[in-house]
């Protein structure tokens, strides 16, 4: 019950401080919440599959790189807006998801080798996407700047926060819906035990694909709204171990498998990146083991991540 208060007070707070943010932010700052925004959405979509069904995964990309690719093809070569072409980039990204998953899950990979299966099609995209010239190779996509609301399209850029602001609401609802039905009850059990839940007649495989399909719909929306957002896309940025990475650290630092570590995560790291970039930018590298440095510091310090340690602390738990 303790628990379940302190979720719900921190997220309507780190909800509320989002809506506010944007009015009193000049366009730099508006481009950090972006920043931020982006990375809770792809944490949320990690969250589900790893954070609730243990299926640690590594490959995040694949899934982010799909929706971007899939909504702009669409719209560069065939005018379709890229609204339409998001909804088609999550369900090309949810089947994407789903042929790992079986191809996965269905002879029992798990663990450490189910990471590095996922990290392996990522990949696999990654230089399928760089030397196929009809997905538009390595040049990339350039999307044509038209400044039209039905084409995804805004001149100011708090209207984009607004709208990333608004998905990753919807992907904190559909974790709190699921968390509380029976699918996310057996991602739980499955995550403790597969074994155990399968011998209580939970159909393991199903309900892993579900995750799956859920989790890499969402990643799939990020990239759409990535692409938007910036306006060109190409093999090497969306497709990248860096985007997966970025899906990962949020949950990790704020908790996994809670509503509220990935919104925490983001919060906290994005800002430290910008700081760590602003004081050591004249220094190659140096500015990243900063940043890698603190990270190792929060997992020493808060192994259950920042949220889980707080309710840790409050329960008076060690």
């Amino acid at each position: 019950m303790i628990n379940n208060k302190i979720e719900k007070y921190s997220i309507i707070v780190l909800l509320a401080m989002a809506v506010i943010y944007p009015v009193f932010s000049n366009s730099y700052m508006i481009s950090v919440g972006v920043s931020i925004l982006t990375i809770a959405l792809l944490g949320q979509s990690w969250n589900l599959m790893s954070g609730y069904a243990g299926q640690f995964s590594f490959g995040h990309a694949a899934f982010f790189g799909v929706g971007a690719y899939t909504s702009s093809i669409l719209y560069v070569d065939f005018g379709i807006s890229p609204w339409i072409g998001m909804l088609i980039g999550m369900a090309m990204a949810a089947a994407v998801g789903v042929v790992i998953g079986f191809l996965s899950f269905r002879y029992r990979i798990k663990g450490d080798f189910f990471a590095l299966v996922t990290l392996a099609f990522a990949e696999i995209l990654r230089v399928l996407f760089n030397n196929t010239k009809a997905l538009k190779g390595a040049g990339g996509i350039l999307i044509p700047y038209k400044n039209d609301w039905s084409e995804f399209q805004f001149e100011n850029d708090k209207i984009f926060y607004i709208i990333l602001l608004l998905m990753v609401i919807l992907a904190t609802f559909v974790l709190a819906v699921i968390s509380k039905r029976k699918l996310g009850i057996c991602l739980i059990a499955i995550k403790e035990s597969q074994s155990a839940a399968r011998s209580l007649g939970v159909p393991v495989l199903k309900y892993k694909l579900i995750a799956m399909a859920i989790s890499a719909a969402m990643a799939g929306m990020a990239g759409t709204f990535y692409a938007q957002y910036y306006g060109f896309i190409d093999p090497t940025v969306v497709f990248a171990a860096s985007i997966s990475v970025e899906a990962i650290v949020p949950c990790i630092i704020g908790g996994a498998g809670t509503l509220c570590g990935p919104l925490l995560g983001a919060v906290i790291i994005v800002p430290l990146q910008e700081l760590s970039n602003s004081l050591f930018d004249g220094i190659n590298g140096l500015n990243m083991i900063i940043y890698g440095l603190l990270i190792v510091v929060f997992i020493i310090f808060c192994p259950d991540g920042i949220y889980g340690t707080i309710v840790k602390r409050v329960k008076g738990e060690k």
